[in-house]
């Protein structure tokens, strides 16, 4: 057997977080385990959606994360990791600067990916090949700054697309309806040429609407059970998410536009249940780094 410990940084919109995962081989069988994550509440986003650029501060905190970020990386003994940059960091204006700035203070180097690239990494979670091949899925990550949708359809991807529509953005009033009516046409078209479609979604938030279901990872979760779910944290105000609830402060204000979208997401795509495998772009970027590690 043999036993590698990988990492992702993925600085989000909303929070960066860092990935560990042990990659371990035993004959022909590779199994991915997460170790540990740790998660930074920067919210870029709020800077970038509203001024354009990352302010100071935020530039600061980024700078100490990913110093502490690689610390821990020398302390786990990793083999190899990647740090990607989302929607924030594509629209700050300040991005090339800000970057070069963590290089020469961390010596880590970032890589801003598009919507596109975003999809692929997501994609490589590689969900799909525990699915049935009968049905068509839709998998769904909805971020702070961007919403990344990708079709399957016996095994294969036949669309993918991302929309400039995310948690943050929502909260700061900062979405162009045009994305809206883009995002409804789309799922519009694929719903008339794909019938039972399951929805497969990702994303802080929509981990949380399962943890606080108390369903099982990966067993189906009726669409009546999540609007349930979400009747009722829309029930209480922002402080009492936080004390009662128990959800972070970062988390308590952004779930509810989050699931507003997830609804509008499943109204227009016509599905009936949606599948929670808990993955996001850090399992991916840390499944495409060993698998090109390989080649």
């Amino acid at each position: 057997m043999k036993l590698q410990k990988f990492a992702a940084i993925d600085i989000g919109t909303n929070a960066i977080r860092l990935l560990f995962v042990n990659v371990i081989e035993d004959g022909k069988e590779v199994l991915f385990k997460k170790s540990s994550i740790i998660r930074v509440p920067i919210r870029l986003g709020s800077d970038v959606f509203t001024k354009g650029k990352i302010s100071d501060i935020k530039l600061e905190k980024l700078i100490l994360a990913m110093n502490a970020f690689k610390n821990l990386m020398s302390i786990h003994d990793v083999v190899k990791f990647r740090a990607c940059a989302t929607s924030a960091m594509r629209e700050a204006s300040n991005s090339k600067e800000v970057i070069e700035k963590i290089k020469e203070k961390s010596g880590i180097e970032i890589e801003i990916i598009d919507g596109k690239t975003e999809a692929e990494i997501i994609y490589n979670n590689r969900v799909n090949e525990s699915l049935d091949n009968k049905y068509s899925y839709l998998y769904v990550d909805i971020g702070g700054g961007s919403t990344e949708i990708t079709l399957f359809s016996k095994g294969e991807i036949v669309a993918s697309r991302s929309f400039n529509i995310g948690t943050i953005r929502l909260l700061n009033e900062a979405v162009n309806k045009n994305e809206f009516d883009l995002l409804k046409s789309w799922l519009t078209e694929i719903s008339k040429k794909f019938k039972n479609i399951e929805l497969i979604g990702s994303g802080g938030n929509i981990n949380k609407l399962l943890k606080l279901s108390g369903k099982k990872e990966g067993k189906p979760l009726p669409i009546k059970v999540l609007k349930d779910i979400y009747d009722d944290i829309k029930s209480y105000n922002y402080n009492d998410r936080i004390k009662i609830l128990g959800l972070n402060p970062d988390r308590a204000d952004v779930i509810i536009p989050a699931s507003d979208l997830l609804f509008k997401i499943i109204k227009w795509s016509g599905t009936k249940e949606i599948i929670v495998p808990k993955v996001g772009i850090a399992d991916g970027i840390v499944k495409q780094l060993y698998y090109d590690n390989q080649n």
